[in-house]
């Protein structure tokens, strides 16, 4: 019995050991993962990576350069031109927006903790790190662009490498020069230079020439044309405070004429050759002639005054200039070619009146020799003598000096035969009229051909004066322009 109890106590502590073998064998297989997973290292959240990189505890300072004391920095630029805005040339400058891209290596900014080649930063990392100075030279304006955010990039590579992009609209300087206007080709440059950092400590250089400078795909311009030669150099400024590094780009845009020939050269053409119309219409019509010749010169007068309304105040004189001035001459002289028409064709009654004075005083001092007032001649000396002195007399105190028309003949005393004292005696009424009448014809067809010499002449020298500008200024001053480097 003994033993039987003996027995059965054992095989009772055998089933309550045996069923607890399984759970302790679990919970220390959980205690070793869990040592295990803790001497594994674990990757670190990228609020701890960006502390560690450029944060507090990190040690760097934004307010010192790479490389401090050491090689200046490398900032090598390029610039991408999304859009190109009006050139204005009253206040010789023009408007562009840009993308802006600066990159350098910050050996600080070096990581190997972080799995990524690269990290894409939020824009307000920008004022932990350090930035190069740079600054627009002939900026006149600028601005920022905060919509929908600030247009800003920041990308820090794993060798230290940064990149720096920003949206920025710029109103740029662009001395021109207008003597070829509106058939110029302008250079507008864009200085990217360093403000307080020198040669010593910092260098702009540009990316690869090919990838230095790019347009927008697409981009126009209502007056120009933007040439595909972009020239890269650099502009190093040298001042009293040290020697500045500084690149440039420089545009050139070639003008379109479109706009100044329909709105400058073709109408003043039409109004030249309105100003021609008069030389067909008849010099007795004196209002029409004479209103059509004012209304030329006033329309001229301010279609010139127009075309410098949207240009500087300059010294030198402009191709546009130039094009209204003769065209101002020209409805001036053909205003001025209707009153000496209108002169010539009235002499003939000046002439008439002359006779008619001439014929009365002859008659009056024949009449009354010794008591006439009208010569100043001797009296009592031989008629041929006191013809002749009244001749003078009468031609020196008349209105013009018909000599200088070739008739000084007309007025040469006739009847005077033999000597001793001559009594005119008046030509018939028929001799008269016949003798008007020549005279109106002659100074009238004098008048007609001024008008058809000048309805060939003025369009001659017109067309010679279009020929010698156009060959000018679109021919020889445009190979000038294309042949300065």
């Amino acid at each position: 019995m003994g033993a039987l109890r003996a027995g059965a106590l054992a095989f009772l502590l055998l089933g309550c050991l045996l069923p607890r073998r399984g759970p302790l064998r679990l919970v220390s297989g959980r205690e070793e993962i869990k040592a295990a997973s803790r001497s594994l290292p674990q990757p670190m959240s990228p609020s701890d990576f960006l502390d560690k990189l450029m944060g507090r505890t990190s040690g760097y300072d934004a307010r010192i350069r790479p490389n401090f004391k050491g090689p200046p920095v490398n900032v090598t630029c390029n610039i991408f031109i999304n859009s190109f805005g009006s050139v204005t040339e009253t206040t010789m400058d023009y408007r562009v927006n840009v993308f802006l891209r600066q990159q350098w290596n910050d050996p600080r900014l070096a990581y190997h903790e972080y799995p990524d080649d690269s990290l894409d930063l939020d824009p307000s990392m920008l004022d932990s790190i350090w930035k190069p100075d740079l600054f627009f030279a002939n900026e006149k304006g600028a601005n920022f662009h905060e919509v929908t955010t600030d247009n800003k990039l920041l990308r820090i590579f794993k060798n230290g490498n940064v990149l720096y992009s920003i949206r920025l609209t710029l109103i740029l300087s662009c001395p021109m020069d207008l003597k070829n206007f509106p058939m110029d080709i302008q250079t507008c440059a864009m200085q990217l230079e360093s403000f307080g950092y020198t040669m010593n400590d910092l260098i702009f250089e540009w990316l690869e020439e090919q990838e230095a400078v790019q347009v927008a795909e697409g981009l126009t311009f209502p007056q120009f044309i933007l040439r595909n030669e972009k020239d890269l150099g650099y502009c190093t400024k040298y001042y009293n405070t040290g020697k500045f590094t500084c690149i440039e780009v420089r545009f050139h845009l070639q003008r379109q004429m479109g706009y100044y020939l329909i709105q400058m050269y073709i109408p003043s053409l039409l109004i030249v050759i309105l100003s021609w119309v008069s030389f067909w219409i008849n010099m007795d019509a004196a209002p029409a002639r004479v209103g059509l010749g004012i209304t030329t010169v006033l329309t001229m007068t301010t279609q010139s005054a127009g075309s410098r309304a949207s240009l500087p105040k300059v010294s030198y004189v402009k191709a546009i200039d130039i094009w209204m001035a003769v065209c101002l001459v020209f409805v001036f002289a053909a205003l001025l070619e209707y009153a000496a028409v209108n002169f010539v064709s009235r002499q003939h009654k000046e002439f008439m009146r002359l006779r008619r004075r001439q014929r009365r005083q002859r008659m009056g001092c024949t009449g009354h020799a010794t008591t006439s007032p009208c010569s100043p001649c001797t009296i009592g000396a031989p008629a041929d003598s006191l013809s002749l002195c009244q001749e003078e007399e009468l031609v020196r105190e008349s209105r013009f000096y018909l000599r200088g028309y070739g008739l000084g003949q007309c007025l040469q005393p006739k009847d005077r035969v033999g000597e001793g004292p001559s009594i005119y005696s008046p030509p018939p009424a028929s001799v008269l009229l016949r003798e008007g009448e020549s005279l109106r014809r002659y100074y009238i067809d004098r008048a007609k051909r001024i008008d058809t010499i000048s309805r060939a002449v003025f369009p001659f020298t017109f067309l010679v004066f279009n020929i010698f500008y156009w060959v000018v200024y679109k021919v020889l001053r445009s190979e000038d322009i294309h042949s300065v480097p």
